[in-house]
């Protein structure tokens, strides 16, 4: 078969997730080269660990084995969440497009659909909460403090069903997810309270979708680019390298979202405003600092202001608030 009319072969994980944003792509990247896609599935390590994601190695676990395959020509391309993928971008592939970006934000699966301050409002049993991010919890907790109340946050992990069934049995009160997540899977419906990035900073990247190809293959890396969206790879350029500046991996609590400003007309883009945070997981101890700047023109100012907030808030003490760092 000639190789432009065979069909594409897209690498995914084997989630009902993964799945679901491969598919998404798969059927844009089918519009955009005339040419079918195939979802070929890949299991990773993160899929079949129940460790801690800490204690096996970080965001890098979903992704490796995907990368594998793109390097050993197994697959063309593979679709990722952003916020799963390593800052340090290896020479041998490119993130050949960043399409749209979907709602950022955490949310709150709760029992009887209860938002935050009235789970946590009864001074005598304090909310459990489950989720398997120290980030998340950092600021849960910070957020239970300033309101003068106490939580009771679980590890978990495992997929949207498992984590939802431990509201539905009563075993947890709450868990928190991310929106793209729910969206992407049709279960929005389910989300109990949307958490501003005023209270929870997602995590960079958060919500993004990460195309990836091998960096030789230069005719497919254009043909993927009709995809890139330019204000999302700003924004998350901005978020990463804020990331990797702080030389924190999944195992520190970092949050981090760079958001567009608009003009009186509210649709121009005139300005981006960069949040950062890093706590300690009680959330006794949060360094939270902004910088707002005019819309980045290339990739390297927007790495340069997350460089610039990063700095800043190594200096304001970050470093000792993150515990463990990622080597």
């Amino acid at each position: 078969m000639n190789a432009s009319h065979r069909p594409l072969r897209l690498g995914t994980r084997r989630s009902q997730l993964a799945m679901a944003q491969s598919g998404g792509v798969a059927r844009q990247v089918e519009r955009l080269t005339g040419r079918p896609v195939e979802l070929v599935e890949i299991t990773t390590y993160g899929d079949v660990s129940r460790e801690a994601l800490a204690s096996i190695g970080g965001t890098g676990v979903f992704v490796s084995a995907l990368r594998d395959a793109l390097l050993a020509g197994e697959i063309d391309f593979a679709v990722h969440s952003l916020k799963d993928l390593p800052t340090a971008q290896p020479e041998a592939l490119t993130l050949a497009a960043l399409p749209r970006r979907a709602d950022p934000r955490d949310v709150l699966v709760s029992r009887a659909g209860l938002p935050f301050e009235e789970l946590t409002a009864d001074p005598a049993r304090p909310a459990r909460i489950g989720t398997g991010s120290p980030r998340r919890t950092a600021q849960l907790n910070a957020w239970a403090r300033s309101l003068g109340r106490t939580i009771e946050t679980v590890a978990i992990r495992g997929n949207v069903d498992t984590r939802i069934g431990y509201v539905r049995s009563g075993e947890l009160d709450a868990v928190v997810l991310a929106a793209a997540g729910l969206h992407r899977i049709g279960r929005a419906g389910e989300i109990s309270e949307p958490l501003s990035p005023d209270t929870v900073l997602p995590a960079p990247g958060q919500g993004a979708l990460a195309v990836e190809c091998a960096a030789s293959n230069t005719a497919l890396a254009a043909q993927l680019a009709g995809l890139d969206d330019p204000h999302t790879r700003m924004a998350v350029t901005a978020e990463r390298t804020l990331l990797a500046t702080l030389e924190a991996g999944c195992s520190a609590p970092v949050g981090a979202y760079a958001d567009l400003l608009t003009g009186d007309d509210g649709q121009t883009v005139t300005e981006v405003r960069l949040r950062g945070v890093v706590g300690t997981t009680d959330g006794s101890a949060l360094v939270q600092l902004s910088t707002t700047g005019p819309v980045p023109a290339s990739a390297g100012e927007a790495a340069a202001m997350g460089r610039t907030l990063a700095d800043e808030m190594l200096a304001k003490g970050a470093a000792g608030l993150m515990g463990e760092r990622a080597h």
